[in-house]
């Protein structure tokens, strides 16, 4: 198998965007197991919550989707100009402070259903904003063929 790529797909930063950024992903999805359509979704979901909340007021949220040679689907929001902070899971909390939380439960969701996540902060100073990404490492049985025609293939 050789890398896929989805073309990338840009949203506004209302719950219609959100919406429509979950639906979309179901789509280019289709073909894979129903259980990685769903927690790909949610892990969506919270990543593009969060571009949408510290990237630039009025900009996009950019969704990239690649499945690399060795099976691992992964999945990067970006948000345009943020404000190039870093986003962490909070560790420093009792259970207590985590039954007040109001936020920050995002990327612990992120960090239980992904096998890996990670970011590439831009320098803040160049207003490029954050990449922040979810990976799935697939079965080879579980991946739909080529010719189902999902993904752009690189060669």
């Amino acid at each position: 198998m050789s890398l896929l790529y989805w073309e990338p797909r840009s949203y506004g930063r209302g719950l219609a965007d959100l919406s429509a950024a979950r639906r979309d992903l179901a789509g280019d999805l289709s073909g894979f197991a129903p259980d990685l359509v769903d927690t790909a979704r949610l892990c969506l979901h919270e990543l593009h919550a969060n571009a949408c909340k510290y990237g630039r007021p009025g900009g996009e949220v950019t969704r990239h989707l690649v499945l690399n040679e060795d099976h691992v689907l992964r999945l990067t929001v970006h948000n345009d100009h943020g404000t190039g902070s870093v986003p962490r899971v909070p560790v420093e909390r009792t259970g207590d402070e985590w039954d007040r939380a109001e936020g920050q439960r995002g990327l612990l969701l992120v960090d239980g259903l992904a096998d890996g996540w990670g970011h590439y902060a831009w320098p803040v100073r160049s207003g490029l904003g954050v990449l922040v990404w979810a990976s799935f490492a697939l079965d080879p049985a579980a991946v739909p063929r080529e010719e189902v025609g999902f993904g752009i293939p690189v060669r």
